[in-house]
């Protein structure tokens, strides 16, 4: 039985498979997810879990080069734009901030998974790519 970590059995599971480069999304409850890429759903209520609580959890565990997040977070959900770059300083993660948010849905085609979480402010979601850890 784990005693730290992700407790989640299928996030730390992608967490464990996933290579340099492979990318992971995170979205509000709203977000389509492509056919064939795994769903995780955590959400289990409006609101919770928050989309911001399960990225800085997953932040901690998983070693990222890049994140991917669309310019109407910025306009529309200024609160969740400054929550992010509170967990991902730009000094420490390279920001692409596609050109639309249809952008990034169909970046998300590419996700090993999409974790569903709780959150029903628009336009919370994000593409984490993953660094080499050595």
């Amino acid at each position: 039985m784990q005693k730290t970590g992700i407790l989640n059995s299928e996030i730390a599971k992608v967490l464990a498979d996933m290579g340099h480069t492979d990318q992971m999304t995170i979205g509000d409850c709203g977000l389509p997810v492509p056919s064939g890429v795994k769903k995780i759903d955590l959400a289990l209520r409006f609101g919770q879990p928050s989309f911001i609580d399960v990225v800085s959890e997953v932040a901690k565990y998983m070693k990222i080069e890049k994140i991917y997040v669309a310019p109407e977070m910025e306009k529309e959900n200024p609160k969740q734009w400054k929550a992010m770059h509170e967990v991902f300083p730009e000094t420490e993660v390279e920001w692409v901030v596609l050109s639309s948010h249809e952008e990034f849905k169909k970046l998300t085609v590419n996700s090993k998974a999409v974790i569903r979480t709780g959150e029903t402010t628009p336009f919370s979601n994000v593409v984490l790519q993953s660094a080499c850890i050595f």
